[in-house]
């Protein structure tokens, strides 16, 4: 197979107006590679690093929203705080699974325990569906029994207090799961928003009793409610791409494009990636000049392995097959 890539720009095809601006917010763009960390054990840590300050910034929101809620006395607003109580939780088999992926393999595992990381980003997507279910259950269970709000100015700033915490938290982690290309840490990172949008809500709701409308708390709490499920479809496609060993494109167009510009290579047969937790590996088959010398060869595959790096910092393991072309 041929690999023109001399114009280097790829072809992306992005929602526009307000679905762009969801998408953004809940699908975030993939990173690209070449920004990565290219150490594992530093990715790794930063990793951690993120979950370790989001996990405290995160239990700091709970118990902010805990005091409003033992001054107000607001159902509503007990709710969303056990809410995001348990779900900051999630942080933990994350946390996990960053340990498991420094582990070195086993003749058992033998490629290690990086897709440790995909499994905890599959059961975030699980959590998010759930909170989201349970949320829809109790605005319908609201709709049919009205429960009136007191203490509303509380109830509202605690919900800011929610939104903010949340967010700044989605921020952080979205940010550092697309540098070191976890797809897990980003999905966790959509969890939060989420859960800031289900703050938001209670915010909104306060804001329609203030303004006569007592089924206003239920009804945004319904509306956002669709929207996560709507919007996690996107998540659960990027964890199901990397559990099914899916890889961007883009990444395999980029090592193909380094791979043609290497002196000797005539034909770049085959290459394979895949994302081992949140490092790259795989594998390529080149031919080469016929004429080549043996030491040429050694060359050739020197040169192969050291521009596929610079192309892919996070990349590990990049095994290279060469073969003489027809002469």
């Amino acid at each position: 197979m041929s690999h023109a890539h001399d114009d280097h720009d790829h072809d992306h095809h992005h929602p526009s107006g307000w679905r762009r601006v969801l998408s953004g917010l809940f699908v975030p763009h993939s990173h690209d590679a070449a920004d990565a960390i290219d150490d594992a054990m530093a990715a790794s840590r930063s990793g951690i690093r993120a979950l370790k300050i989001s996990l405290v910034i995160l239990l700091a929101t709970t118990i902010l929203q805990g005091i409003v809620v033992f001054f107000s006395g607001s159902i509503a607003l007990l709710a969303d705080t056990v809410h995001n109580f348990s779900d900051a939780l999630t942080a933990v088999p994350l946390w996990i699974a960053f340990i498991l992926g420094r582990r070195a393999a086993s003749p058992r595992y033998t490629y290690g325990f990086g897709r440790a990381e995909d499994l905890a980003g599959l059961f975030i997507v699980v959590v998010v569906a759930l909170s989201a279910l349970v949320a829809a259950w109790q605005s319908i269970e609201r709709i049919l029994n009205p429960q009136p709000l007191d203490n509303i100015g509380w109830v509202i700033a605690a919900g800011i207090v929610g939104f903010l915490g949340n967010e700044i938290v989605a921020i952080y982690r979205i940010r550092v799961g697309q540098r070191i290309g976890s797809a897990a840490l980003v999905a966790d990172g959509i969890h939060a928003r989420t859960d800031g949008f289900t703050s938001l809500a209670v915010v909104a709701g306060g804001l329609g009793v203030l303004l006569g409308v007592p089924l206003a708390d239920p009804i945004v709490g319904l509306l956002i409610s669709t929207a996560i499920f709507v919007l996690l479809i996107g998540t659960i496609r990027s964890v199901g791409h990397r559990l099914l060993d899916g890889v961007e494109p883009h990444l395999v167009d980029k090592a193909a494009h380094a791979l043609n510009h290497v002196e000797g290579v005539t034909h770049v047969d085959r290459i394979r990636l895949r994302w081992n937790g949140h490092r790259l590996e795989g594998d390529a088959t080149l031919t080469i000049d016929p004429t080549a010398s043996r030491e040429s060869h050694d060359a050739i595959t020197a040169a192969a392995h050291s521009t596929v790096r610079a192309h892919l910092p996070n990349i590990d393991e990049f095994l290279i097959t060469t073969r003489p072309g027809k002469r």
